[in-house]
């Protein structure tokens, strides 16, 4: 197809507003800050996940420092009362001797259990600065994530603000462009590829190939209103003085 030069030439200024949108887009949700503040919702998740654990494990342990609580008290209920049997004079011979073993009995099984509760009263201890630490994580962590926030928004204010720009600016060279021509742009677009270079060095601008020099030849010849485009990638390409023909 035949288009005039200049709306040709547009297509470049085109191309570069679509690009820097596309630019604009892709650093908006790639930008230092975006990747900082992933990081700490990472962070925050860990941290919680850690309080949770401890919060849990503190409950394990609180219900068996209750069981080993009970488990002494009832052997020091019966060894008080085995022991005011004992004391009583009411028993002899037989009946005392294994009365006595059963009160040296309940002090060996006490001992264990009082050695069991200390164990676990050292990990209940353990446990709580456990929790206390992932406490404090979660909190300085919500604090860094709100500052984190806080820089993300204005960045991508500031981004929008740019690709507003870049799109009203877009929008008024597209008004200025031959509908046809614009329709060979616009499906080269949709392809995900660049719609238009300049051809300049022996290159296409759009996806940088080398022109061999038969077809720089060949492109030399047609009429600066005759579109070409890259044998490579499709794109318009756009001859100027710069190009060399």
């Amino acid at each position: 197809m035949k288009a005039d030069p200049a709306d040709q030439r547009l297509l470049l200024e085109l191309a570069d507003c679509d690009g820097e949108v596309l630019r604009l887009t892709h650093r908006r949700g790639h930008a230092p800050e975006v990747a900082a503040l992933a990081e700490l919702d990472v962070a925050m998740r860990g941290y919680r996940d850690e309080t949770v654990s401890a919060q849990i494990a503190a409950e394990d342990l609180d219900r068996e420092v209750r069981r080993l609580e009970n488990e002494i008290a009832v052997l020091n209920t019966r060894e008080t009362k085995d022991s005011q049997l004992l004391n009583g004079g009411t028993m002899a011979g037989k009946a005392l001797v294994e009365l006595e073993h059963e009160i040296a009995g309940i002090g060996r099984r006490r001992g264990v259990l009082e050695d069991e509760l200390l164990e676990v009263m050292e990990r209940q201890e353990a446990t709580a600065s456990q929790e206390l630490r992932s406490q404090a994580l979660v909190s300085h962590t919500e604090t860094q994530i709100a500052e984190a926030t806080a820089k993300v928004d204005a960045v991508r204010a500031e981004i929008d603000a740019s690709a507003q720009v870049a799109m009203a600016k877009r929008d008024e060279i597209r008004a200025g462009v031959d509908p046809a021509l614009l329709t060979i742009y616009d499906k080269q677009v949709a392809l995900g590829k660049t719609g238009a270079g300049l051809l300049r060095q022996a290159r296409c601008g759009a996806c940088r190939m080398e022109i061999d020099r038969g077809t720089l030849s060949r492109i030399g010849k047609v009429a600066p209103d005759e579109v070409v485009r890259c044998d490579e990638c499709g794109a318009v390409l756009i001859r100027t003085h710069e190009s060399g023909l």
